[in-house]
């Protein structure tokens, strides 16, 4: 069983950073995949960022040059840094883990993120 525990989301200016961090029970090493996951108000939940077990990345476009994922195996944390934050980034952020045999993917709870001055 694996749990995740997001932090670091509240409200910021237009333009402003936050970096939010996912606190894994389990060792992030042994993951498949970590990601960034969000879902705004009466839209669908979008993948952000994810990397994988080889450390490769992606993005979605809207947020490529501005956001960094990244993880810590020594503190089992993936960390999700956001930059030049817009009001459209303002959504419930999500972490989760691809992990096991077979793979399932696990969520955390979410943290909001509200850009808005």
């Amino acid at each position: 069983q694996v749990q995740l525990v997001e932090s670091g989301g509240g409200l910021v200016q237009p333009g402003g950073s936050l970096r939010l961090s996912c606190a894994a029970s389990g060792s992030i090493f042994s993951f498949n995949i970590m990601a960034w996951y969000r879902q705004a108000p009466g839209k669908q939940r979008e993948l952000v960022a994810r990397v994988t077990s080889g450390r490769i990345t992606n993005y979605s476009d809207s947020v490529k040059g501005r956001f960094t994922i990244s993880t810590d195996n020594a503190k089992n944390t993936a960390s999700l840094q956001m930059n030049d934050l817009k009001p459209e980034d303002t959504a419930d952020y999500f972490c989760a883990a691809l992990w096991g045999l077979p793979p399932t993917w696990y969520w955390g709870q979410g943290t909001q993120v509200t850009v808005s001055s």
